[in-house]
């Protein structure tokens, strides 16, 4: 079969260990290594050392990222390919001979690469969910807020359209410090909203 790198490592990567094969014509070298940023670059130096073409390694969870950041730092071109992809391959066993099988197929070709973003492309992917994930935060914490409120028969949102703004913390803040509302209380914590609510109610039921 046509070898299409000479020297090439396959790394299977986990959360405390690291296990490379590299490959050089047909001879295999196999090390672990740790998982701290001192052992990362370990493995980088020593695949820039032996003049490795191409790495592979795993997409398994997110313990490839570290690695793969390290490998782009210096220059060293390395692909993730899907774990579902190798796991379709049959005859592995064990760490090592997983690093040896990775190796076997990247220096045949083959191996599809994953699509991996440049990296501020990639940091900057990472951040667009995060205002997403805070507006959810908030309407989670307004939902739980709401639920109380009616679970503890207080029915600040009869009186109120909106029980987070500026009149609902006003409210919520005079309750929590033990103070007694009356309806003359609630209308100066409303600043008067309560009354013109109850006025525009008052109009509506004579027309009718």
């Amino acid at each position: 079969m046509e070898k299409v790198y000479e020297r090439c490592c396959g790394i299977d990567v986990h959360k405390k260990l690291i296990v490379a094969c590299f490959r050089n014509g047909t001879s295999n070298e196999l090390r672990g290594f740790g998982t701290t940023t001192k052992e990362l670059l370990k493995i980088a130096g020593w695949l820039m050392g032996n003049k490795c073409e191409m790495i592979a390694m795993e997409s398994a969870a997110s313990y490839w990222k570290p690695l793969y950041n390290v490998f782009e730092s210096a220059e060293l071109k390395a692909m993730v390919v899907n774990v579902q992809h190798m796991k379709a391959v049959p005859g592995r066993k064990t760490d090592a001979k997983d690093a040896k099988w990775i190796a076997d197929l990247l220096q045949h070709g083959l191996l599809k690469a994953s699509y991996i973003p440049e990296r501020n492309q990639g940091e900057l992917r990472g951040l667009v969910p995060y205002p997403k994930s805070l507006v959810q935060e908030k309407n989670q914490e307004r939902n739980r807020l709401q639920k109380m409120l009616e679970g503890a028969n207080i029915k600040l949102s009869a009186t109120i359209s909106n029980i987070n703004g500026k009149s609902g913390r006003k409210i919520l803040e005079e309750l929590l410090s033990g103070n007694e509302i009356n309806e003359k209380r609630l209308e100066e914590l409303v600043d008067g909203r309560l009354k013109a609510d109850r006025n525009k109610i008052e109009k509506t039921r004579g027309r009718m």
